[in-house]
């Protein structure tokens, strides 16, 4: 039997728009989540985040990824975890404005739990994240 983690899982939000970090932060309140919630405004300094050896370094298991950023992309960052023996396993949900189905092919090739598409209204921006609660919430992972 294992014994729950008391602390909360980070979760890296990797995200260029204040806006949609916002909108982030209001849908993680609005469902009650208190899971700490780190930001990165490109694929860049997230890696450098996910890297840091430093102690008190927060350590995300999962990442909340737009793809259209400056300086490196969320599908090059998804390349580039996805060959790194100590980030490989990360649990990654994209949410992107993007349609294409050239994103969503080549984010699922790489691994992706899920493709999700940024909706309009806030309200259906809170459910989506309400749902990601749930995914987080019922998996279990290792220590």
């Amino acid at each position: 039997m294992s014994i729950p983690n008391p602390i909360p899982m980070t979760i890296l939000l990797v995200e260029d728009d204040e806006v949609d970090i916002m909108n982030v932060k209001r849908a993680f309140k609005k469902n009650n989540i208190s899971n700490p919630l780190v930001v990165a405004h490109n694929g860049i300094e997230a890696l450098a985040l996910l890297r840091s050896t430093e102690a008190d370094a927060p350590k995300p298991r999962i990442i909340l990824l737009d793809l259209n950023m400056p300086k490196m992309g969320g599908i090059e960052f998804l390349k580039e975890i996805r060959q790194d023996p100590e980030l490989a396993a990360l649990s990654v949900f994209v949410m992107t404005t993007s349609n294409e189905d050239g994103d969503k092919i080549d984010a699922f090739n790489l691994n992706v739990a899920g493709y999700i598409l940024k909706p309009l209204s806030m309200d259906r921006f809170i459910a989506a994240v309400s749902t990601l609660k749930s995914y987080w919430t019922l998996c279990e992972y290792p220590e």
